[in-house]
Order: structure tokens, then C-alpha cells, then sequence
């Protein structure tokens, strides 16, 4: 069986050119006319990826997004004809992979998707015991989850896959880029200080957590999840 993509688009001719496009690339495409039919869809289906239109009937492309995350950290492409910066960052928070604006070119589409089925794959993001523990905490890659002293703390896509990678990589030092380029995944088009905002909301929630370890500012150089002796 093929790579399984979902398409989520009220628009009936991008919809059939793209799946005329993707299907003669290899990939087995269902299309969805609408936000509330897409989050079914997605559930039934279970594609690999989804490619996710923001102006949307029924429910937005960010709802979507939402109750899809809730569920499954499957790679998302977030559609566009606006192509504002708010745009991009809200589906970035929200824990979009990738964003395209429409019109788009249909190869470069294609290699957007193989380069997020990629980074994906490699992640390993298939093992159902993808967790990080140390004292008093616990992070679940596969299921968007982080428990503190035992108990779920609710905590936005992009705050946990930037404190699952640090945590993975304890004591090793990343520097801004670096992180926007292993969590957010390819060439962020905001500021470079989306990653200070991050790290200073995930604090908020780790304050007093554990005297074992701590999530330090290197001063000059970027962030790391040190453990303490």
C-alpha cells in the first residue's frame, strides 16, 4: 500500500488537480470538501500526511489542525491564500510541519512532502514508547503528552516538541536556528525569537518541578535541558 495523503479543501478544482498531480506521483489521495468531513475523514482514512486548507466551511483549517493533534502527530501542510506571517506562526503553533501558499507550484508541493515525510519517518514518530522521563517528568512524542509530578499539563504542539528534542538531547547545547531548523523543520520565515517565547512559556510551566535538572539560557550560544548532579 501507497503513502496515504489527505486532502482538505473547499475548493473542488484544487482539490482534483492536486489528486490528479499526487496520484500520478505515487500517492494514494482522499479529498475532504470541508473542515468537520476532513476530522472524519482523518480518523477513518489515517493518512500519512494531510494537506490542510485554512478558509474552510463548517470548521477553520485551525480547528482542524487542533482536534487532529489532539490525536495523532501525523505531518500537516497547512494551504494558504493569505500568506501573512500570523498565518504562518498560529499553524506553526498549533504544530503544523510545513506551510505553502496558494498559488503554489505543484513540484515544489511534492518535494515539500517528501521532505516533511522524511524528517517525520526519521523521527521514528511509529514506536509507541517514545517517551522522555526524568524526575517529575515525563514527555510523549507520539502522544502529544506531558506529565508533570505524575499529572497531564496541557501544553501547546510546538512547547513539547521543543522540550521533547531538548530533553532527548540533555546537557547538549542548540543554538536558536538550530532548534527552529530540528523542530520546526525547514526554513522558518518568522524571528528567530519565536524559540526565546517558547522556552520562556515552558519554564513557566516547569517552575519547581524538579531540582534535578533545569532548562538553561547559554548565554551567547542558545538552550539546553541540563541535568544537575
Amino acid at each position: 500500500m501507497g503513502t496515504k495523503l489527505l486532502v482538505i479543501d473547499d475548493d473542488p478544482n484544487i482539490c482534483e488537480s492536486l489528486k490528479l498531480y499526487l496520484e500520478n506521483e505515487g500517492y494514494e489521495v482522499k479529498c475532504a470538501a470541508d473542515g468537520f468531513e476532513g476530522v472524519n475523514y482523518f480518523k477513518m482514512y489515517e493518512p500519512d500526511l494531510v494537506l490542510l486548507d485554512i478558509m474552510l466551511p463548517r470548521k477553520d483549517g485551525w480547528q482542524v489542525c487542533r482536534e487532529i493533534r489532539e490525536v495523532s502527530s501525523k505531518p500537516i501542510i497547512m494551504l494558504t491564500a493569505k500568506g501573512e506571517v500570523f498565518d504562518k506562526v498560529l499553524g506553526l503553533e498549533l504544530g503544523a510541519d510545513d506551510f505553502m501558499v496558494k498559488p503554489f507550484d505543484s513540484k515544489e508541493l511534492s518535494a515539500r512532502i517528501k521532505a516533511v515525510l522524511r524528517r517525520y519517518n526519521s523521527r521514528g514518530n511509529d514506536v509507541d514508547d517514545e517517551v522522555v522521563k526524568f524526575d517529575n517528568i515525563e514527555i510523549s512524542h507520539q502522544k502529544y503528552e506531558l506529565k508533570l509530578r505524575g499529572e497531564s499539563v496541557d501544553i501547546p504542539p510546538k512547547e513539547l516538541q521543543l522540550l521533547y528534542f531538548l530533553a532527548s538531547n540533555y546537557n547538549h547545547v542548540f543554538s536558536r536556528d538550530q532548534l527552529l531548523d530540528k523542530v520546526w523543520g525547514f526554513d522558518y520565515l518568522g524571528d528567530s525569537r519565536t524559540v526565546d517565547v517558547h522556552v520562556k512559556r515552558l519554564r513557566e510551566k516547569l517552575e519547581g518541578v524538579s531540582d534535578k535538572w533545569v532548562l538553561k539560557t547559554v548565554w551567547g550560544v542558545g538552550y539546553k535541558f541540563e541535568l544537575l548532579q
